[in-house]
């Protein structure tokens, strides 16, 4: 946590409830990014302790299993470890029906879990099992039995359970598994902060799942304004980058899901979609992250290669928001001195496009949300008048969470510090790049909220004495609505309460 984690993954495929338990007990019990600032008098009567600016606000992510493919138990694998080697040039017939399930695959009859897998092949086509380590072509389909004939490309060993794809394939597959919905609710009773939803197809599986997030927020007793999980979609199949713009649309923010990706579409075209995706994410103004192998040879050795460097980098010239770490925190070898060299490329990175923007074009051109939009102008002008007055940090004061997104998404240089109301707000903005929220404010008179907030950044050390600083605010007038206030001000050495 202290080498530089915002954001706990927890991954559904794998996880038990003890490990989801001691997790996220542990990750509540570290001590808050800012708790230094404790004893500022920055909140208002009616604050909450559990709001204090002690209150760690590291959000937590829960990755669903997804409606996998896969294939049966191996015949007479009792211990769940045994394997069965397919040959290259030999036929496996492919199989959907539920008795092949019950009586076990072997080298010749393998089951499928998938029961329109007769219907979303053509002969050429292929399939991949476990990661690709065994590449069948569609040899024949017959739909009448719902087979498919197939033959063995590579000599290779699979298995029980294993994985399987289909590149180019259209599926029908629903956007949550069984266990994915009981997953959900189970991490909705822990309050995670998002959901990463697997193998996405449409935006309809994205809708299908906040409504169900509906229904269980409803069936817990949540209060009407509790802020739902943001859905974040992965991106990790042809059908999804197909239908990625009526996606991003509906969706909360996007994950790039190399892996799954790097099998369904050809490979060497990944880092193509990569970078449209991150655009069209930047272009939306919604987070994005880059992941899967990212610092994978960390999982065994203390450094990584040269070129597991120029692909974080990349991500994060790209426009990023976040990028992630699986198997390398979950198993490795060097769990925080990976964290901590994550950390400090981006930070590498992020000085590099201030320092040389000729090589690095500034971000802020690519967010192309309408300006009658009011919070957009706002955020606009906060970004424009930082950037004017070499300011060092852009203070804003927030109810929901959609200012500072928005400023966000107009990639500044220097921290955004939202003021949030509670938790939920604060950590629900751990994704948006160069946000860094704090807790407070709340019950204050509105006239005196811009001087507590720059005492409090002072406090934080984000800027001192002789900074520039913006505070940006939406506020609440009884007869006119929501005004929009910006504010440049000189950091004096010391500010009054």
């Amino acid at each position: 946590v202290h080498a530089g984690m915002t954001v706990m993954r927890l991954n559904f495929s794998h996880a038990t409830v003890e490990e989801v338990e001691l997790r996220t007990g542990n990750l509540k019990a570290c001590k808050g990014r800012h708790g230094g600032a404790a004893e500022l008098p920055c909140y208002g009567d009616n604050a909450s302790p559990e709001d204090g600016p002690d209150n760690n606000v590291r959000a937590t992510l829960l990755d669903t299993r997804g409606p996998e493919i896969r294939t049966g138990k191996l015949a007479n694998d009792d211990s769940g470890h045994e394997t069965v080697t397919f040959e290259a040039g030999a036929t496996v017939t492919l199989h959907t029906d539920d008795q092949w399930a019950e009586d076990g695959s072997t080298n010749a009859d393998l089951y499928i879990n998938y029961a329109n897998l007769h219907r979303s092949v053509v002969p050429g086509m292929k399939v991949l099992l476990d990661d690709g380590a065994i590449i069948l072509t569609v040899a024949d389909v017959d739909t009448d039995s719902a087979t498919v004939t197939c033959t063995v490309d590579n000599t290779g060993e699979l298995r029980s359970r294993a994985g399987v794809n289909l590149p180019g394939a259209e599926t029908d597959l629903p956007a949550m598994s069984d266990k994915d919905r009981v997953d959900i609710r189970y991490g909705m009773t822990k309050d995670v902060d998002f959901v990463a939803a697997s193998f996405i197809q449409n935006a309809d599986g994205v809708r299908e799942i906040r409504d169900y997030m509906t229904k269980c927020a409803e069936e817990l007793g949540w209060d009407d304004g509790m802020p739902l999980p943001l859905v974040i979609s992965k991106i990790e199949s042809t059908t999804g980058v197909k239908n990625f713009d009526e996606i991003l649309e509906e969706s909360d923010g996007i994950m790039v899901a190399r892996g799954d990706l790097g099998v369904e579409i050809p490979i060497q075209t990944v880092t193509n979609a990569q970078k449209e995706m991150v655009a069209a994410c930047n272009a939306a103004g919604k987070p994005v992250i880059v992941a899967t192998q990212m610092l994978e040879s960390m999982a065994k050795n203390p450094r990584p290669t040269r070129a597991e460097v120029a692909d974080v980098t990349n991500a994060i010239h790209d426009g990023a928001d976040a990028v992630m770490l699986s198997g390398e925190t979950a198993k490795g070898k060097y769990p925080v001195d990976t964290v901590k060299m994550m950390s400090d490329i981006i930070k590498s990175a992020e000085k590099f496009e201030i320092r040389r923007e000729d090589l690095v074009p500034p971000h802020y051109a690519k967010f192309k949300k309408s300006q009658n939009v009011p919070e957009t102008t706002l955020a606009k002008a906060a970004v424009t008048a930082a950037a004017k007055r070499d300011a060092k940090a852009i203070l804003v004061l927030t109810s929901r969470g959609t200012l500072p997104r928005y400023v966000a998404a107009y990639r500044p240089n220097v921290p955004i510090i939202p003021f949030c109301p509670n938790a939920k707000v604060a950590k629900q903005l751990m994704l948006n790049r160069g946000v860094h929220p704090v807790i407070g404010l709340s019950g204050i008179d509105q006239a005196k909220r811009p001087v507590r907030a720059i005492r409090h950044a002072v406090e934080m050390g984000f800027v001192e004495a002789g900074d520039d600083v913006v505070v940006a605010t939406m506020e609440k007038d009884e007869d006119m609505g929501n005004i929009a206030t910006l504010k440049v001000a000189t950091v004096p050495p010391f500010v009054m309460s």
